[in-house]
C-alpha cells in the first residue's frame, strides 16, 4: 500500500462503518399496535379534500381497506352488509373512512371521479373515500387484504385490527351466522369496555400496492 492510498482506504472504511451505524440507528416504521396511538396520516379524499386522522380526534374512527374488484369485498357490498354496518356506525357518530390503496394500473385503482361514482353506485355510507395510490397509508397500517379493518377510539388509540368477521369466504351465504368483529368492537367502545377481541386474522384479496 502506497502512502497516498492508505489515507484514502482509511477514509472509505470510515465512511462504510459510519453508514452501517446509521443504518442500524435508523428507526424502522413502527407496526400498528393495539393500545398504542394509531399511525398518523393525511390523504386526499374523492372530493379532493385533504383528510387526516388528527382531524377526527375525539371521535371513534373505522378504517376500511377496499378494492371493488375483489370477490371478498363484493360479498360484503353486493349483499349490503358493508353499507348496513357503515350506516349504523355513522348514525352513531362514528367516522368511517374507506381507503383505496391500489396502485395505478392495478385492480381496484380509482381516480377521484371513479371513486365518487363507485361510492354513489354502491350506496356506500362511509364518511369519506380516501385515495392512497402510493400505498403510504396502507403500508403504515400494514394493511394486507381487502377488506382489512381497523378501529381507532376517541383518544386516537388503535383498539381493533383484522378481519370484518370470522368467515373467511367470498360466498355471500357465509354472512349468515358470521360474527362481525367490527360491530362487536364498536359496541365495546361505545359501552366504555375494552374490546373483547382486539385482533383477528384479516382475509380477502391482497392489497394491490
Amino acid at each position: 500500500m502506497t502512502p497516498s492510498t492508505a489515507p484514502r482506504r482509511s477514509l472509505l472504511a470510515g465512511l462504510a462503518a459510519g453508514l452501517a451505524c446509521a443504518a442500524l440507528a435508523a428507526p424502522a416504521a413502527a407496526a400498528p399496535t393495539i393500545g398504542q396511538p394509531a399511525p398518523a396520516f393525511t390523504a386526499v379524499d374523492a372530493s379532493g379534500k385533504a383528510r387526516s386522522l388528527a382531524e377526527f380526534k375525539g371521535k371513534t374512527v373505522v378504517l376500511e381497506w377496499t378494492n371493488e374488484g375483489c370477490p371478498y369485498v363484493q360479498k360484503h357490498y353486493k349483499s349490503g352488509n358493508m353499507q348496513g354496518l357503515q350506516k349504523s356506525a355513522v348514525a352513531d357518530g362514528v367516522v368511517w373512512l374507506t381507503l383505496i390503496s391500489s396502485a395505478p394500473g392495478k385492480q381496484g385503482y380509482k381516480t377521484a371521479d371513479e371513486a365518487r361514482a363507485w361510492k354513489s353506485e354502491a350506496g356506500a355510507a362511509s364518511t369519506a373515500v380516501l385515495l392512497d395510490p402510493k400505498g403510504e397509508v396502507g403500508r403504515a397500517y400494514a394493511a394486507k387484504t381487502t377488506p382489512h379493518m381497523y378501529v381507532v377510539d376517541k383518544t386516537g388509540a388503535l383498539v381493533y385490527m383484522g378481519g370484518i368477521d370470522d368467515k373467511n369466504s367470498a360466498d355471500p351465504a357465509s354472512l349468515k351466522g358470521a360474527k362481525n368483529y367490527v360491530a362487536a368492537a364498536l359496541a365495546d367502545v361505545k359501552a366504555g369496555r375494552a374490546v373483547a377481541q382486539p385482533v383477528s386474522a384479516p382475509y380477502g384479496c391482497s392489497v394491490k400496492y
